[in-house]
């Protein structure tokens, strides 16, 4: 992984792989590479870094029609260039990029490969190099791209040159996702749609185990076997402006600013011409017939899982488990008779959930997908979904889908209570509106988040985030946040664990913030403030206003308590973000993570 572009047309390919591929790094990455097709073959360029290095050594000179690039996030042998994207075979013929992972490339490398050479450590060049094998041995490039194929386990989105056939890009895909973009004259591919939207808005969407041949003026889809497929393609509705930066310094600011204005328009994507919140009535059929559900997600969207049961179970009366994804598909429990599976993710090709749907629906289970993107894997095979209309996020540290995800499931849980007749007891359209503006009051307030930073973040190795009920969630994603963008060893417990083992961890000067929002459990983390308090820590507390106690560090704005963590999560977006920001971390980019999963 972890992304793919690719250019077949008129134009000279380079700057238009090389724009791409900027426009996929927000999804993390360690080193970057293109290919292109020119009158002697094919060139390809690579470096380890950003795609700045890489435009450092790509030549001016070298001009082509058709091209494929890739960034890559290292799971097989170290970031460097020997192991960058795009790998040849021995012959220099093929040329190949790679997102995902093959699982038995030792045993391919072993049955088909024992006496060639390779010059990485991937799994990727095991592919490449079959393809060249079969070649040889007298097969097409197609038939020897459909044999290699057939014999990967594990997932793969796969774009391939052939220096003997210039006007073709030989795609696949398997797990990971991919998409073919058409243009009046030019095609093109790409692992995500913003890559290529400056060219064109009209997609196709790929489905696993098709192969698809990209030339300029045509695209062809086939099964494994050679039938043909035929698919209309999608308009992608992607605002470019959403993408740009603008006068944010980072992108992660940004997406934090847009948060009162997510809420809103949330709250207007999910209400009728009567202004009453709503949603499929298909949806509500699932919900209404599921004697259980069950939350699958990894990540942010894990967190927000958890706060998502207490509005399914507070509300409409519904059991709800929380599941990380990728322990549930190797260790399902036992399951009732009329289960819904719920699938949380801002991308929507998450691996790890998309391997629990596969399963799940060979079982014959009901699911339902929450997402940030339309068209994604995961909302085209799930039986629903519902939209989180957060607009495109792309800091890696997840800020925006955080708080559409709890929005979504607030209404989700609102609604199914008054389709079974429960009253609620508010009105969850003007509470959402009160939660705009105190999330509002918090991103105007960001020179206290910057002090508390400063206090309690500017040279300590390790910080601890306590609450109670909901804020432990909360205190999760706090963790979670602080760990990801500033590299400070972060976690998050619930108040009453501490004294369980973890407060031996406590020392002079740790920092250790708690939330204080739930009224039934105040008292309680109070307490626990004072128990390590006494063992030496430099203690935090952000209240809610009516529960604030002096010397609290913050107090957030009233709202309803059960919605309560979309506003308790800002300071700890932007705390996090002043302490990335003060030791000189990439915020937008932290090291070693990607923003789309797409490799379990």
């Amino acid at each position: 992984m972890c992304g793919i572009v690719g250019y077949i047309g008129e134009n000279d390919s380079k700057e238009i792989l090389l724009k791409g591929l900027e426009r996929l790094e927000y999804r993390g990455y360690d080193s970057a590479g293109i290919a292109v097709r020119n009158g002697s073959g094919i060139t390809v360029f690579k470096e380890k870094g950003r795609i700045a290095d890489l435009r450092g050594v790509v030549e001016e000179e070298v001009m082509g029609s058709t091209g494929i690039g890739h960034t890559r996030w290292a799971t097989h042998g170290k970031p460097n260039r020997a192991n960058a994207h795009p790998h040849q075979n021995t012959s220099d013929r093929f040329t190949i990029v790679h997102n995902g992972v093959i699982e038995n490339y030792h045993h391919i490398q072993r049955d088909y490969l024992a006496g060639v050479e390779m010059e990485s450590d991937t799994d990727t060049e095991i592919i490449v190099q079959l393809i060249g094998k079969f070649v040889e041995e007298g097969q097409t490039t197609q038939e020897a791209f459909s044999k290699a194929l057939t014999l990967l386990k594990g997932s793969y989105a796969i774009a391939l040159l052939d220096a003997e056939e210039e006007q073709t890009i030989f795609v696949a895909k398997n797990k990971s996702p991919l998409l073919v973009g058409l243009g009046e004259d030019f095609n093109v591919v790409a692992s995500d749609a913003m890559a290529m939207l400056q060219l064109t808005d009209q997609f196709v969407e790929l489905m696993d185990q098709e192969i698809v041949i990209v030339r300029k003026d045509s695209v062809e889809i086939l099964t494994l076997d050679g039938h043909t497929v035929s698919r209309l393609p999608f308009t992608a509705e992607i605002d470019m402006s959403d993408i740009e930066k603008g006068t944010y310094p980072h992108y992660m600011l940004k997406e934090i600013d847009e948060q009162p204005a997510v809420v809103r328009k949330i709250v207007q994507a999910y209400q009728n011409e009567n202004d009453k919140l709503t949603i499929q009535p298909e949806i509500l059929d699932a919900m209404q017939a599921a004697d259980r559900i069950h939350i699958i997600a990894a990540g942010t969207s894990y967190h927000a899982g958890l706060i998502g049961k207490e509005y399914i179970e507070k509300l409409a009366g519904i059991p709800v488990e929380v599941h990380v994804s990728s322990e549930f598909g190797y260790n399902m429990p036992l399951l009732s008779e009329k289960p819904l599976f719920i699938f949380i993710s801002q991308s929507g090709e998450t691996a790890d959930s998309r391997q629990v749907l596969v399963k799940i629906k060979e079982m014959g289970h009901a699911s339902l997908t929450i997402t940030n993107v339309a068209g994604s894997t995961l909302s085209r095979e799930s039986d629903h979904t519902l939209l989180l209309y957060a607009g495109p996020e792309i800091a890696v540290a997840s800020t925006k889908a955080y708080t559409a995800q709890l929005a979504v499931l607030s209404i989700l849980g609102a609604v199914t209570a008054e389709a079974r007749g429960i009253d609620i007891g508010f009105d969850l359209v003007q509470e959402l509106g009160i939660v705009a503006n105190a999330i509002q009051a918090q991103v105007d307030s960001k020179e206290q988040m910057e002090q508390i930073a400063a206090d309690y973040l500017s040279t300590t190795r390790n910080c601890f985030f306590i609450g109670r009920v909901m804020d432990y969630f909360v205190g999760l994603e706090g963790s979670l946040k602080l760990k990801e963008i500033s590299y400070i060893q972060a976690e998050g417990f619930a108040g009453g664990e501490l004294k369980h083992g973890t407060i031996a961890l406590i020392e002079e000067g740790t920092p250790v913030i708690a939330l204080a929002t739930q009224e039934s459990v105040n008292l309680n983390i109070r307490g626990n403030v004072k128990e390590v308090a006494a063992r030496g820590a430099h203690t935090c507390i952000i209240s809610m206003e009516g529960l604030q106690e002096e010397g609290d560090s913050l107090v957030l704005p009233k709202v309803n308590e059960l919605l309560s963590p979309l506003v308790s999560v800002i300071p700890m977006q932007l705390i996090s973000y002043y302490a990335a920001l003060h030791r000189d971390c990439d915020v937008d980019k932290p090291r070693n993570l990607a923003k789309s999963v797409t490799v379990e």
